[in-house]
């Protein structure tokens, strides 16, 4: 066979199952740490929250932003990270291999870099038809945040009162949200007095900034605008989050 022909052969098999996300859908890619649970005992993190691991969940979330994509907002709870692109983003022509892959990969070699320690992400596609459904997207992992971080501290709250793994697990697996938080005030822990971040994530979004320089030739000051990507740590809740990333969106389509 000629090269030509085994060429245009094989690729027809590699592109067999390619998929493309349609024009004007909006895409959110959701990625996930793989086995962070045995990750954190390795390298003895604190628990439930570390601020080494939100700093190095930052910095990642930062170098998948950067890194050649049109993204417009971050979102990180945990070890989980999703984030929102530009609605008409038409890198790669929108084929999600790509998007998976590459992306995967970006989270998993910065991760990596940032903490020194080997570190895997997988990456999954959600194309989201709408803006409101885009909205509804972020308020669904906030909660979710919000309930895991209820979860982790009365596990670990358990754990350190001697509870084995399967026991903690078990005895929250019976208490519902309220009863988790009961428990909690029972052993001193009031959850709306944790650091916002811990219940509600930590967001990034681009922010014009103003950079103050020194022309030489015309001794004089000058004064440029650039975008870098900022970290919010006091993230609002429930419909002013969604007013929050509803405003971020609006300002990137005038940037």
């Amino acid at each position: 066979m000629k090269f030509a022909d085994m060429d245009r052969l094989m690729r027809a098999y590699e592109e067999a199952l390619d998929q493309s996300i349609p024009p004007r859908i909006w895409i959110v890619v959701r990625l996930d740490g793989r086995s962070f649970s045995n990750f954190t005992q390795r390298v003895q993190l604190e628990k439930p929250f570390d601020p080494r691991l939100r700093n190095a969940m930052i910095e990642t979330t930062k170098r998948l932003m950067e890194c050649g994509f049109r993204s417009i907002y971050g979102y990180i709870e945990s070890d989980e990270i999703s984030i929102l692109f530009d609605r008409d983003d038409d890198t790669f022509k929108r084929k999600t291999r790509k998007w998976i892959s590459i992306l995967a990969g970006e989270a998993s070699a910065a991760f990596t870099h940032t903490f020194q320690h080997p570190a895997i992400f997988d990456a999954r596609i959600c194309p989201l038809p709408d803006l409101d459904t885009c909205l509804d997207y972020f308020r669904w992992r906030q909660t979710d945040s919000s309930r895991n971080s209820i979860g982790a501290y009365g596990y670990w709250t358990l754990r350190k009162q001697g509870k084995s793994r399967s026991q903690a697990t078990k005895t929250l697996h019976g208490l519902n949200l309220e009863e988790k938080i009961l428990f909690l005030r029972q052993n001193g822990i009031n959850h709306k007095e944790i650091p916002l971040w811990q219940r509600f994530g930590v967001g990034l979004s681009w922010q014009e900034t103003e950079k103050v320089g020194f022309n030489p030739v015309t001794q004089k000051k000058t004064v440029t605008q650039r975008r870098q990507l900022t970290p919010h740590l006091d993230l609002p809740v429930g419909d002013d989050y969604a007013q929050f990333i509803q405003k971020i969106i609006a300002q990137s389509s005038m940037g």
